[in-house]
C-alpha cells in the first residue's frame, strides 16, 4: 500500500474501477462473511492510491467520485477499516521527512523550511483535497467526518485523521466563503424542511410551528450557507423582535400570540442558534453569524436598541446535583432544594417560592465561580456567548417549563446582552483573563440567603 501507483494508464484505471465495482457487488451479496470488510476496503484503498497518483483532472474527478460512492455504500465495519487504513497507510513520508528535517538543520533557508513543511504533511490530506474535487465532494467529506467522529471514543487512534479534517475544513469554510441568507416563508421547501429537522434548541412542531416563527412581522430567521452546500444551512439563528427583554421562552413561541410591528420593537432576541452539520464541529460560525445579523438588523430597523439572547443552560441540573451531593452548598440552600426532587414542583406555588432564591444563587455560582480542570466555565452555551463578547445580563427562573428545559436546567434560562460598544472589551476580559462579565443583578444573587424551610414542609 505504501508504493505509489504512478504513471497509471487509462487501461489500468479501468481495471481498478472494475475491481472496486466487483468488490462492492461481491461484498453486498456476501454480507457477514468474515474478512469481507478488509477485502473491500483494500480495493477501495487501491483506488485511493490511484487518485493520489493522478495528475489529470478528468481521471482524478472520476476516481474521486468512485471512492466517495464506494465509501457511501460501505457498511459501518467497512468504513471503520477504511478510515483506520487512511491513518495507518497515508501518513507523512517518513524517509522524505527525515531528509527534509536533516537538510533544514544545515540550511535554515526559506526553501528548506518549505520542503520540510511539505514533507511533514500527511498524504491523506492531499487525498481529502482530491476527493473534494468530485461533484458533491464537500458534503460527502462532511458526512465522512461525522462517521469518523462517531468512532473516536472507541477508536482514539483515528484522531490524526480527525485533525486533518479539522485543518482543511477551517480553511474551506472560512467566513469569506459564507453567505448570509434571510429565511422566510418563500425560501425553497427543501431548505425549510432542513430548518425543521436541524432545530436543536426548541423543537419545531411541524409546518404550522415553523410558519409561526417565520411569517409574523416580529420574527426573523437567518442562516449561513457555503457555495459547495447550496441547499444545506450550516448554522441558523431565530430572532424575536420585542419591546422588552424576555424572561421565558413560552410566550415567544405561543401560536396564538399577537405580533407587533417590527418598527415598534426595541429589542432583538436571539432565542435559538442551531449548528446543522456535525461534521463541521470545531469550525466556528456562530460568532460571525450573530455579529452579522446584529449589523443587518440595526441597518434595517434603527429602532432596535437592545440585542440579547434567551439561552438554555444545558449543564446546570447535572452540576447542581453534584453540588447538592457534596458539602459546598449552605445547609439552608440544600434543605430548600430538596423540593427539586418532586416531579411537579414547578406547579406548586409554595415549592416554587422555596426553590427560587437558592436555585438562582446556585446558578450565579455556576457561572461566576466554578471552573473545569482547564480553567473554563462549565456551561458550553455560556462559553460561546461570553467568548463572543456578550455580558451575562440576567438569570431567568422557570424560563423554560418544557420537559427538556426542566430536565437540563430545572427550567433556568439566561439572557446574554450584546452591547456593541463593549463587545471587544468583554471578549478580552473573558478570553484573556478568564473573567465572566456579568451585570450587578446577576452578582447580587451570590449574596442571597435562603429562608429556613419550615419543619414538615
Amino acid at each position: 500500500m505504501r508504493t505509489l501507483l504512478s504513471n497509471l494508464s487509462g487501461r489500468r484505471i479501468s481495471a481498478l474501477v472494475g475491481d472496486l465495482l466487483d468488490s462492492l457487488s461481491w461484498g453486498s451479496s456476501r454480507k457477514g462473511v468474515k474478512g469481507d470488510g478488509e477485502v473491500r476496503a483494500t480495493h477501495l484503498l487501491r483506488t485511493v492510491e490511484a487518485l493520489l497518483s493522478r495528475r489529470g483532472e478528468a481521471s482524478g474527478v472520476m476516481l474521486a467520485r468512485l471512492v466517495l460512492a464506494a465509501y457511501q455504500e460501505a457498511d459501518p465495519a467497512e468504513k471503520t477499516v477504511f478510515l483506520r487504513r487512511l491513518v495507518d497507510d497515508f501518513g507523512a513520508d517518513e524517509i522524505g521527512l527525515e531528509q527534509a528535517a536533516t537538510a533544514w538543520l544545515t540550511d535554515r533557508s526559506y526553501e528548506a523550511a518549505k520542503r520540510l513543511r511539505a514533507a511533514s504533511e500527511p498524504r491523506r490530506r492531499e487525498i481529502l483535497r482530491r476527493l473534494n474535487l468530485a461533484p458533491g465532494g464537500t458534503l460527502a467529506l462532511v458526512r465522512m467526518r461525522e462517521d469518523l467522529m462517531a468512532r473516536l471514543r472507541e477508536a482514539p487512534d483515528l484522531h490524526p485523521l480527525d485533525e486533518d479534517f479539522a485543518h482543511l475544513f477551517v480553511t474551506w469554510f472560512n467566513r469569506g466563503f459564507l453567505t448570509l441568507r434571510h429565511i422566510d416563508w418563500d425560501t425553497p421547501a427543501a431548505i425549510l424542511e432542513k430548518i425543521i429537522r436541524y432545530e436543536a434548541v426548541h423543537v419545531i412542531q411541524g409546518w404550522d410551528d415553523l410558519r409561526n416563527r417565520l411569517v409574523p412581522t416580529d420574527r426573523r430567521c437567518f442562516a449561513f450557507f457555503h457555495p459547495s452546500l447550496v441547499d444545506e444551512p450550516l448554522i441558523f439563528v431565530e430572532v424575536a423582535l420585542t419591546t422588552a427583554i424576555p424572561a421565558a421562552i413560552a410566550p415567544l413561541l405561543a401560536p396564538g400570540r399577537a405580533p407587533i410591528e417590527a418598527e415598534q420593537a426595541t429589542c432583538a432576541v436571539f432565542y435559538s442558534i442551531s449548528n446543522t452539520q456535525k461534521g463541521l464541529a470545531g469550525v466556528s460560525f456562530g460568532n460571525f453569524l450573530i455579529k452579522q445579523v446584529v449589523e443587518d438588523l440595526r441597518h434595517a430597523l434603527p429602532n432596535l436598541a437592545t440585542f440579547v439572547t434567551l439561552s438554555p443552560v444545558p449543564g446546570f441540573a447535572k452540576w447542581l446535583a453534584r453540588e447538592r451531593a457534596g458539602e459546598t452548598l449552605p445547609e439552608a440552600d440544600r434543605a430548600a432544594l430538596v423540593a427539586l426532587d418532586a416531579s411537579e414542583w414547578h406547579r406548586d406555588p409554595a415549592l416554587v417560592e422555596q426553590v427560587r432564591v437558592p436555585l438562582l444563587a446556585a446558578a450565579a455560582r455556576y457561572f461566576l465561580t466554578p471552573r473545569l480542570a482547564d480553567g473554563r466555565i462549565p456551561d458550553p452555551v455560556g462559553r460561546f456567548h461570553l467568548g463572543n463578547g456578550a455580558r451575562l445580563e440576567r438569570l431567568d427562573f422557570l424560563g423554560d417549563l418544557s420537559p427538556h428545559g426542566l430536565a437540563q436546567s430545572h427550567g433556568l434560562m439566561v439572557n446574554y446582552l450584546y452591547d456593541l460598544d463593549a463587545i471587544e472589551r468583554n471578549h478580552e476580559e473573558f478570553v484573556e483573563n478568564g473573567n465572566v462579565v456579568a451585570s450587578p443583578e446577576v452578582r447580587r444573587h451570590l449574596e442571597a440567603k435562603s429562608r429556613p424551610v419550615p419543619v414538615g414542609a
